[in-house]
């Protein structure tokens, strides 16, 4: 998939500074290729949670946020969040106190 449509598709208005900062991503997460449509699901499916998948501000990495409103939805995107992981082999790194995972990157 092509960086500016990746982008699109997560939401951002591509530029330069996103293109880079998207390639920097890339290159840092183990088996990028390997979960790069994986991700874009994962992101389309936690829309209806309040959830989503974004770049990391701080890190060179994709993020996982869940914004749910209630419990429920909550509870439902940790599910699949989980649920990627296993299936997919992904390696997630959850924030202490925070709704938020790190995508590590593909564990082989």
């Amino acid at each position: 998939m092509k960086s500016d449509a990746m982008l699109t598709q997560l939401g951002y208005v591509p530029n330069t500074a996103l293109i880079e900062q998207l390639d920097r991503i890339e290159k840092n997460t183990v088996g990028y290729e390997k979960i790069q449509k994986h991700i874009m699901d994962l992101h389309n499916h936690l829309k209806v949670d309040d959830a989503y998948v974004a770049m990391s501000n701080s890190n060179d990495c994709f993020k996982i946020k869940i914004d749910s409103t209630s419990p429920e939805m909550a509870e439902d995107a940790h599910e699949k969040v989980q649920r990627f992981s296993d299936k997919f082999k992904v390696t997630l790194n959850k924030l202490d106190n925070k709704e938020t995972y790190y995508i590590v990157g593909f564990n082989h």
